[in-house]
């Protein structure tokens, strides 16, 4: 079993080579969960993830002869990068396999480390399976993501950190996808402070540890935004760690996450995958619910990485400004005379809103033949704004309303 001295020892072995990350009181968001809410940025290291931590740990420990013959990773993401940046830092031969549908950017900032990517398989279950084939084939010594005694040791160290800056705090919530990460913090955070609260969150597609500790069994999904924690198996020395030390795990949905990462984004400046932001959405997700579990406490966030892609951020952006009645589609239905669409934007523009789009539904309506549908994609300043410019409409003599969702 992992213990603190464990951790200790893997502070000591890693130190200097991955980053004291920042540790810092975020205020707005205390005031907004009800919570003193403190932010450990795991997404400001080098690969930005805390992965590397546990990485380099395990690979400190092989032998002369292990560093010739070199490693071996499966990982679809932020595991992969860890293992061949110090892979690479250490002279350490190294293979990735990943699957195939694994991102371009994810596979291409792993070869840029030096590593040798191997895509093979559908799922990760076919590349993990190619993985242990390869290590046997050609004799590499596997850095297992999660389920391993000195990757959990060295994933524990964000622990230490966040306990060295503020020692009073009552309560950690972590992210668990094998559970390394939890494994690793609720070892040292325990043996250090017993009395402190340990909170593991996953989400509802995939909540392998949560069925394994509960005994509540749910069948796991095919996707999800947060793919760095979508693991459908957890480990077997984490889960008895997690059954040991971590208080209880909570589950969040697609939605909950997603408005976390914008929050992330909007109030602390700072950009998180899916997978980093699932401890604010598990705060988010009991305020909204009602429930009081967080309310007064001193609680320590990992926000675990922060590799995500562009494209979908600027997705979860505009779907942010949607939520928050920034972004509104409003339905005008009007004569299909000349003049009658000037006027309709005329008075959108009157209310100190701004047209981004137009479309104009002569063919796919059931309206009478000189009646049209225009949709216009309006930024407004909330929701009351949006109302506002509605009311104007139809006070025009035009048929409008909201159609943004």
């Amino acid at each position: 079993m992992i213990d603190l001295d464990a951790v200790r020892l893997a502070k000591a072995n890693i130190g200097g080579q991955v980053q004291n990350t920042p540790f810092v009181l975020s205020r707005t968001l205390s005031d907004i969960v009800g919570a003193e809410l403190w932010l450990k940025f795991e997404n400001l290291q080098f690969t930005a993830s805390f992965k590397e931590r546990g990485a380099l740990n395990r690979m400190l420990a092989l032998t002369e002869s292990e560093r010739q013959q070199g490693v071996i990773a499966v990982s679809a993401g932020n595991h992969a990068q860890g293992v061949a940046y110090h892979a690479q830092r250490m002279n350490v031969p190294a293979v990735i396999v990943m699957p195939r549908f694994t991102p371009t950017v994810k596979v291409a900032n792993t070869r840029r480390f030096g590593a040798e990517v191997v895509l093979h398989g559908e799922t990760f279950d076919d590349a993990k399976a190619h993985g242990e084939w390869l290590a046997r084939e050609r004799g590499l010594i596997m850095i297992h993501p999660y389920d391993d005694a000195l990757v959990m040791a060295g994933q524990g160290t964000v622990a230490l950190e966040m306990l060295d800056v503020q020692p009073a705090l009552d309560m950690l919530v972590v992210p668990i996808g094998g559970g390394g990460l939890i494994s690793g913090i609720a070892a040292a955070a325990k043996g250090l402070r017993p009395d402190i609260q340990v909170i593991g969150v996953q989400t509802e597609r995939f909540p392998a540890m949560f069925s394994a500790i509960t005994g509540q069994v749910r069948e796991s999904g095919h996707y999800t935004i947060a793919e760095g924690i979508a693991v459908k198996s957890p480990g077997d020395l984490t889960r008895e760690v997690v059954a040991r030390h971590v208080d209880r795990i909570e589950l969040v949905d697609e939605s909950d996450i997603e408005h976390a990462i914008v929050m992330l984004l909007e109030i602390e400046k700072t950009v998180v995958e899916g997978a980093g932001a699932a401890g604010l959405a598990a705060l988010l997700r009991a305020r909204k619910d009602g429930r009081m579990d967080y309310r007064g406490r001193r609680i320590g966030l990992v926000l675990t990485g922060g590799n995500i892609d562009p494209l979908m951020l600027a997705d979860l952006i505009e779907r942010g400004m949607v939520r928050a009645g920034r972004l509104a589609r409003i339905r005008v239905k009007l004569r299909d005379l000349p003049g009658a669409l000037s006027r309709a934007t005329q008075l959108i523009a009157d209310a100190h809103a701004n047209v981004t789009e137009v479309h104009h539904q002569r063919a796919f309506t059931a309206l009478p033949v000189q009646d049209v549908e225009v949709d216009f994609v309006i930024q407004t300043r909330d929701h009351a704004h949006v109302q506002d410019v509605i009311a104007r409409l139809n006070a025009a003599g035009f048929l409008a309303g909201d159609h943004g969702h």
